[in-house]
């Protein structure tokens, strides 16, 4: 996660764009790139939409990624950390079923 972080801010940064990258604007840029990732579903089933515009599909999940390390980034969090800590709560709020076997 460090060494893709490091190259996100890297490259972000070269292109000064660090300027208007505040928590409000990046959380907009989230979920207008959530959005697009969600147009290539439209009016198709899961498999047609893959089966057609694969790439884009991780074209638009990449670019949701790219955002969000430079929200972490702007509001000094540490990504990592909190999807672990946030599975733990996950964990405790869905817990498995009795019957369930690791």
């Amino acid at each position: 996660m460090q060494e893709i972080t490091k190259e996100v801010l890297k490259f972000r940064n070269d292109r000064g764009w660090d300027g208007n990258h505040d928590a409000k604007n990046l959380a907009i840029s989230i979920s207008l790139e959530a959005n697009e990732l969600l147009e290539c579903f439209q009016w198709t089933t899961a498999e047609e939409s893959i089966a057609k515009d694969k790439q884009a599909i991780i074209e638009e999940m990449a670019d949701v990624l790219i955002y969000l390390i430079q929200m972490a980034d702007c509001m000094h969090v540490d990504l990592e950390k909190a999807v672990k800590e946030k599975l733990i709560k996950n964990a405790i709020k869905y817990p498995l079923p009795e019957n369930t076997t690791k």
